[in-house]
């Protein structure tokens, strides 16, 4: 090397390790980076005095690992770029001779510059072709091969690339038949899923890519430098290793690569002698012999361990261990010096260093203490549970919550549209209050909110301790109470605030409630702003503001009048009013009917309204069904213009023609493009990606165009607020966008929308269902594990000429010689596949959905087949 930074600090969040390699085998100098991750958050409380690269695996940080596996490749000079407790690496390898490498160090002094920033930061000692390999990873890859395909393939950036049953932690990469990269997507959600073939973060790359980089300035691989690689026509290839590899990104994760490091299910130098199959046993060790072990076990050196325990197979002991008489432990993970009591009983927990277990004590499966605790006599940690460093939990208690920061958080609190779940089960006060409390500490100080929410007192209870969450880190709330969402997000805008919360009953399931976030614009927030809430609620990250800061609540005056003067703005009110229209309005028990006949009495329409006593409790989808039917006949009974059953608290409906007959799904998208084209040529129209193709035939006639988004809430209402001269937005199973009025779904609007295109086209909804192109659209659902829908969209891919396929969401297949499409999209939320038919050919969709189905069907089960056949020879 000819060059050593070496310059020292503690602050910061990432570690990066630069290597240098002599390959022996191909005779030629080559250096290499290998990168790890920083405070690793999601591994607290073991990472609060430790960088994640130093956290053990099987008693050996996971740096050591690396190590020894890259000085198995000959690689043997080291680089270690440090910025998160930078003397933790820096003391234990020193100058790595003790593990026969050669290392220096190099700090990040101001702050972190990402992945590839901190590679450019010692670009002049990288003159030639070099490894990257992440640091916070568990594999035994084989390095020299991936080397040789990089040569072989001519490559400025070869990825190694591995397959993992569940990507949507990842980035998802595909590649052609040549391995050459085609398109990769950073931790994509359910429904974006596109192959099970990911990022392992491991690179070999040449020095001029590096040229793409600016000095100094923060940069990511995946996001940054690939993505301007391929835009740039640079060869990139992706190499699909084989062997074992586990990102080590959470407690589980972390518990799992020490089970699979027992089980020699990857292969890594232990450090202990063997003593018996599967019985790994350090120096200077006691066992009682009356204690019972089934192996796998391992047990450090200087330990004691009592008479009559029992360890169970997968238990790690680290070094200095003491375990008392009649311990009972299955599948724990303890560290170095920790003391458990008598007939302490552990289950698949992580004792962290220097901790106390006492007598009888419990702790529980997934539950982690921290470094220093104790646990007191009898007491019990439940699971899943956090203990943060050198906390106590008193004898005889019971610890249901995080130690001292709440309860423990799951692993997504997000879904596709908002954070869901069990009334009062899931969605509880204090959920409620600690999700306000993540969600405002993401936001400045004094910031202001508008919460909303329907007419169930469930919701008024969720919104009030989403209030005090919010209040309690020095966020201002705007409340306007018992509001329908359409006024909600077209009020947003107007009081110059950073967002609003509402809460409602979700509209699918009467059992759920569902709580939705949205910008200053009224836009549900992006997934980055999602990830945000998310990493306060994981790490318990709250700012607590204080006495004088407690934020305020007002109530919020003329929220109907600000949406009337809106409503009425976009709309030929003198059409409405000499239309003399009666509409028949179904609420299904769902919301008040006070808004939407005020509004519609004004312009002078006769709205008979149905159904809007909240006496009773939300319907089912075959109540709905029966309020359907009726309302069909009150509309024929009474000559109406038309009815609708709104829901979702005004954002959805169905429509019922003047005969009585149902209008919805994609007819009804059908119907409202037509009738908005009509009435403004040239006009744009967004709809997802699984909508019918009707609505390009139907945009044909009136020169318009058509704009496909994924199938997700959020996606339309962006593509809807970005598209210029957009007219109409949505679907008739997710309600439409009027982005004129406000940037969401409004069924209310809508109605109103509809009797002015009724009277000035002088048409009635059966006439316009007439002249709709016929379009055969067809659906159907086939079960799929979480673990196979990765390897199913790749396969569809590698199984389908590139030109055929569009991959917006799901993967969508083209037969251009029918003018059809199929496409099959994940469900984002059940472990479900959804197959969509399209063509003017009804036989075709009909044959091609039994098609796919099949093959669908087919490839889960022998997915499921090669998974217990690879389970049975493992076990």
């Amino acid at each position: 090397m000819s060059k050593s930074l070496q310059t020292y600090d503690t602050r910061g969040e990432r570690l990066c390790l630069s290597l240098t390699a002599w390959n022996q085998q191909d005779g030629d100098r080559m250096r290499a980076v290998l990168m790890a991750g920083g405070s690793g958050t999601r591994l607290r409380p073991l990472t609060c005095d430790l960088p994640k690269p130093m956290v053990p695996v099987l008693n050996r940080p996971i740096a050591e690992h690396i190590v020894n596996l890259l000085k198995r490749h000959r690689i043997t000079e080291i680089i270690a770029t440090l910025h998160y407790l930078p003397d933790v690496m820096r003391d234990y390898f020193q100058d790595g001779s003790d593990f026969g490498v050669q290392m220096t160090y190099a700090v990040e002094e101001d702050q972190p510059l990402g992945t590839a920033g901190c590679v450019k930061n010692i670009a002049e000692l990288l003159d030639r072709t070099f490894l990257v390999v992440s640091g916070d990873s568990i594999t035994d890859f084989d390095l020299s091969a991936a080397i040789r395909f990089h040569k072989q393939r001519q490559s400025k950036a070869t990825l190694i690339l591995t397959r993992v049953a569940n990507p949507i932690e990842f980035g998802v990469v595909i590649t052609d038949r040549d391995d050459r990269i085609l398109r990769f997507l950073e931790k994509p959600s359910t429904s974006e899923v596109f192959s099970d073939t990911v990022n392992t973060g491991t690179y070999i790359l040449e020095p001029e890519v590096l040229d793409y980089l600016s000095e100094n300035q923060e940069a990511d691989f995946s996001k940054d430098l690939f993505p301007l690689l391929l835009e740039k026509r640079e060869p990139m290839y992706g190499y699909v290793a084989e062997g074992y590899w586990c990102d080590v990104g959470h407690l589980d994760t972390y518990r799992d690569a020490q089970y699979d490091g027992l089980e020699r299910k990857v292969k890594l130098d232990i450090a202990y002698e063997e003593r018996s199959p599967g019985l790994w046993v350090g120096q200077n060790t006691f066992l009682d012999p009356t204690a019972k072990i089934s192996t796998p076990v391992m047990i450090g050196s200087n330990c004691r361990i009592g008479a009559r325990v029992q360890l169970e197979a997968g238990t790690v002991i680290g070094d200095n261990v003491t375990i008392g008489a009649d311990a009972d432990l299955k599948r724990p993970i303890i560290l170095n010096g920790a003391i458990i009591g008598e007939e302490a009983h552990l289950r698949a927990c992580v004792i962290a260093r220097g901790t106390r277990v006492d007598r009888r004590a419990h702790v529980l499966e997934g539950a982690v203490v921290g470094p220093l605790s104790t646990i007191g006599e009898e007491a019990q940690v439940s699971p899943g549970v956090r203990v943060w460093p050198s906390k106590r939990v008193e004898s005889g208690a019971t610890l249901n919550i995080n130690l001292i920061w709440g309860h423990a958080a799951y692993r997504n609190l997000f879904g596709q549209r908002g954070v869901s779940g069990l009334a009062n089960v899931d969605i509880t006060p204090e959920f409620a209050v600690k999700l306000g409390a993540a969600y405002g500490s993401t936001l400045k100080p004094d910031a202001q909110v508008a919460v909303s929410r329907d007419q169930r007192s469930i919701s008024r209870m969720v919104s009030r301790s989403l209030i005090a969450g919010l209040m309690s880190v020095g966020v201002n709330v705007q409340n306007l109470e018992a509001t329908a969402i359409p006024l909600a997000r077209t009020i947003v805008p107007t009081l110059s605030i950073a967002g609003g919360i509402h809460v409602r009953m979700h509209p699918d399931r009467p059992d759920h409630i569902l709580i939705e976030f949205f910008d200053y614009n009224g836009i549900n927030i992006s997934k980055a702003r999602e990830k945000k809430i998310e990493g306060a609620y994981f790490k318990e990250d709250f700012r607590r503001a204080q006495i004088q800061e407690i934020g305020n609540v007002v109530y919020a005056n003329q929220v109907v009048d600000i949406y009337g003067t809106c409503f009425e703005k976009h709309l030929n009110v003198e059409a409405i009013r000499h239309s003399s229209s009666k509409v028949v309005i179904d609420y299904a028990y769902a919301v008040s009917g006070a808004v939407l006949p005020q509004l519609l009495a004004k312009f002078g329409c006769d709205a008979v309204v149905l159904n809007a006593s909240l006496s009773h409790t939300a319907p089912n989808p075959s109540d709905r069904e029966v309020l359907l039917s009726q309302l069909g006949h009150v509309v024929e009974a009474l000559k109406a213009t038309f009815g609708v059953q709104v829901s979702a608290n005004g954002e959805q409906l169905i429509l019922v023609d003047e005969a009585g007959s149902a209008i919805r799904g994609e007819v009804l998208t059908a119907l409202m493009a037509d009738m908005l084209l009509v009435h403004h040529p040239r006009g744009t129209i967004v709809v997802p990606v699984n909508a019918s193709s009707a609505v390009e035939q139907i945009a044909h006639r009136h020169d318009g165009r058509v704009i496909r988004t994924k199938a997700n809430p959020t996606a339309l209402m962006e593509a809807c607020h970005a598209s210029p001269n957009v007219i109409l937005g949505g679907s008739g199973d997710m309600g439409f966008i009027f982005p004129q009025l406000h940037p969401g779904f409004d069924a209310m609007f809508c109605i109103a929308k509809l009797i002015e295109m009724l009277t000035i086209q002088e048409r009635s909804l059966g006439q316009i269902r007439a002249e709709l192109p016929r379009v055969c659209h067809k659906t159907c659902m086939v079960r799929c594990p979480w673990t196979a829908k990765g390897a199913l969209m790749r396969h569809l891919v590698e199984t389908h000429p590139i030109d055929s396929l569009e991959l917006v969401d799901g993967v969508k297949i083209f037969n251009h010689q029918h003018n059809s499409w199929v496409l099959i999209l994940p469900d984002a939320g059940e472990p479900l596949v959804n197959i969509y038919a399209n063509s003017n050919d009804r036989g075709w969709v009909d044959e091609t959905l039994r098609e796919y189905r099949l093959r669908v069907q087919e490839f889960v089960n022998q997915h499921q087949d090669a998974e217990a056949a690879k389970a049975e020879s493992q076990y």
